[in-house]
């Protein structure tokens, strides 16, 4: 997946020149064959998430289900927590 180009026009001014100073390396045939089966790997494996997880979903209990939904939130709630200095009483009792 490519990156996306910075909104800021010094950052896109830098990129340019920097691509025009500096092209990028030929791929030799064996590195160029590498990268298309990298490629290939990772949308073959995108397949297969996009089937597999509705699929694990409905083999799942109900009551599962919104404990694993349960413990995603408490993991993605809990890089703002720690980024904002904010703690539980369940942090303090740990």
């Amino acid at each position: 997946m490519t990156k996306k180009s910075p909104k800021d026009i010094n950052q896109i001014a830098h990129f340019i020149a920097d691509r025009a100073a500096n092209p990028p390396p030929k791929l030799t045939p064996e590195e160029d064959e590498a990268r298309l089966r990298s490629e290939a790997a990772k949308m073959l494996g995108r397949l297969g998430g996009l089937r597999g997880g509705p699929a694990r979903a409905e083999k799942l209990s109900a009551r599962r289900r919104k404990d694993i939904a349960k413990a995603a939130i408490k993991e993605r709630w809990k890089k703002y927590r720690a980024a904002l200095g904010i703690r539980t009483n369940k942090d303090q009792i740990k």
